[in-house]
């Protein structure tokens, strides 16, 4: 196929998922968006790269679409906010074109239409590697986004969900923790739900709980103390996995101890692991022993 009959194909895809607020998608040079009033408009991107995120031996490329968009609503969850659409961008050897695009784009509009997302737009290259960027937009209760920086001393830490599993998938390849690692989970229902509490501090947790909770401490100023009894660790899974491993893809968040925060909210299991400090030289403790950050780290 050429490019225009592959832009094509992926346009009737699209259009079975077209809703407002998207006035005009693809086809011109832009989409356009009426965003709702009274809403703040949340951005992201997030990359998968060939040998990295993964590779063509282990993933189909309906697992590589559905995670390429589910990395991205994971922040969108994180943040609070309900999601509106996205843009993909996708870069591969043009040997692969006429079977790797549609099959892309049907694992990845299977995700969309879950959350109600519309493709509104992106862009297609001939390159060596497959590489794919998607651009999502959600919309949250002004001045309501979920913030890294909002943690106050003397919180509770609460997770989503077990740590973990996809660590365990990657090393095992086989089994349900390998599915999980393959296809991951956004938790977009239980951060649409979590709104009601009041909760204004979370973040996703994509490069491991160690790594991940000490960006949100740096941001908010503050300090951490884990219980290690406490961290749900998935089957089978170690402690370190659910400490360093990445792309589980839970919310960790934080809230005041009076917040009656629910022991399960969208069907997921939410757990207390820890709670809050004033700063301290030691940024987290685990059992009062300085836990070092050994998360996934690009530039590491």
């Amino acid at each position: 196929m050429s490019e225009t009959d592959l832009i094509h194909h992926i346009r009737k895809l699209a259009e079975r998922g077209q809703r407002p607020p998207i006035i005009q998608s693809i086809g011109d040079d832009c989409a356009i968006v009426r965003p709702p009033r009274n809403r703040d408009l949340v951005f992201t991107t997030d990359f998968v790269l060939q040998d990295r995120h993964f590779t063509l031996d282990t993933h189909s490329p309906a697992e590589i679409g559905h995670k390429a968009l589910a990395r991205s609503l994971s922040d969108l969850a994180a943040m609070g906010s309900e999601p509106l659409f996205c843009l993909v961008s996708l870069a591969l050897p043009s040997s692969m074109a006429d079977t790797f695009v549609p099959q892309f784009y049907k694992g990845l509009m299977g995700l969309a239409r879950e959350h109600n997302v519309s493709l509104a737009g992106g862009d297609l290259a001939s390159f060596p590697s497959v590489v794919a960027d998607v651009m999502c937009s959600g919309t949250v209760v002004r001045g309501k986004a979920f913030l890294r920086s909002a943690a106050q001393p003397d919180d509770y830490i609460y997770v989503t969900g077990t740590l973990g599993q996809s660590a365990l998938g990657l090393r095992l390849k086989t089994g349900a923790a390998w599915a999980r690692h393959r296809r991951p989970t956004p938790r977009i229902e239980a951060a649409l739900k979590l709104r009601r509490y009041g909760i204004r501090c979370a973040m996703d947790i994509s490069d491991g709980l160690s790594l991940d909770l000490a960006r949100l401490c740096t941001e908010s100023g503050v300090s951490a103390g884990l219980v290690p009894a406490k961290i749900p660790i998935a089957p089978n899974a170690t402690l370190d996995d659910a400490l360093h491993g990445g792309e589980d893809y839970e919310l960790l968040f934080t809230a005041p101890a009076n917040k009656g925060i629910p022991r399960v909210i969208a069907g997921i299991p939410v757990t207390r692991i820890g709670h809050i400090m004033r700063q301290q030289s030691v940024l987290i403790k685990l059992d009062d022993k300085p836990l070092p950050q050994q998360g996934f780290d690009h530039f590491a």
